[in-house]
């Protein structure tokens, strides 16, 4: 039984912040997937891997659980690109490089 603490990346569907701030303990698969030819579904015997997600506040709470209960783990840090700010009214400013148009 491996995990991985991670913070998790916004979806494409959000333009702010949230739940991005806290921290979460994955596991990772223990079994093999199988695939059910019948339904169509993907099925694991292992209950653990992608239904059991443990959210904390904090990476040392996430690290303290994880020796805790003696497993291994992985941190993973977040990669955060460069924040650019942006004004509504620069779309409008006569320095533009190509003047603004439909």
């Amino acid at each position: 039984m491996f995990a991985r603490i991670y913070r998790p990346s916004r979806t494409a569907m959000q333009s702010g912040k949230a739940k991005s701030d806290e921290w979460v303990l994955e596991f990772e698969e223990a079994y093999a997937k199988r695939f059910d030819p019948l339904m169509g579904w993907t099925s694991s015997q292992d209950t653990r891997a992608g239904q059991v997600l443990l959210h904390f506040e904090t990476k040392d709470q996430a690290v303290a659980y994880a020796k805790q209960h003696q497993i291994p783990h992985q941190v993973i840090e977040p990669n955060q690109g460069p924040r650019t700010l942006k004004a509504y009214a620069d779309n409008f400013s006569s320095s533009r490089r190509r003047p603004w148009t439909h």
